[in-house]
């Protein structure tokens, strides 16, 4: 039984320091790879769902329902989403009105069926748990 828990001890170990250990372009793409998971939630209209999935921040900061309501309220006249494009992506470590910690700021341009040429930005932050989930989103 003690063997059984020293490797689980190490293996903990060994997995949170290669998260630890991640370079910022590795750190942008898990960002990325969760933002575009994120952000199909969103297309499809799961905004349930896409606030569940989002970070303990940004579930403390919106309420489920005022985030279905805002975000219908917003997608729904652009239509569906055609193409999205990665403009940019810049990590940071500090942010306004957010505590410290490691955060991915993305911006796309995107196609909507109603709308040609948007922007979104997505911000992207690692949880406690090291999974990097949905801080914020504005669409411009």
């Amino acid at each position: 039984m003690k063997m059984l828990f020293l490797a689980f001890f190490l293996a903990a170990a060994l997995n949170s320091g290669l998260a630890f250990a991640q370079t910022p372009a590795d750190q942008d793409n898990a960002a990325l790879a969760a933002a575009t998971k994120w952000l199909a939630l969103c297309d499809a209209g799961r905004y349930p769902e896409s606030w569940q999935n989002a970070s303990s921040f940004f579930r403390g900061a919106v309420a489920e329902k005022d985030w279905d309501a805002a975000l219908a309220g917003v997608r729904t006249p652009l239509g569906a989403a055609t193409s999205r494009t990665v403009k940019s992506a810049k990590s940071a470590t500090s942010l306004p009105g957010a505590p410290d910690g490691n955060y991915v700021v993305m911006t796309f341009d995107t196609v909507f069926a109603n709308k040609k040429a948007a922007v979104e930005t997505v911000t992207f932050m690692q949880d406690k748990d090291g999974s990097w989930r949905a801080a914020g989103y504005f669409i411009r």
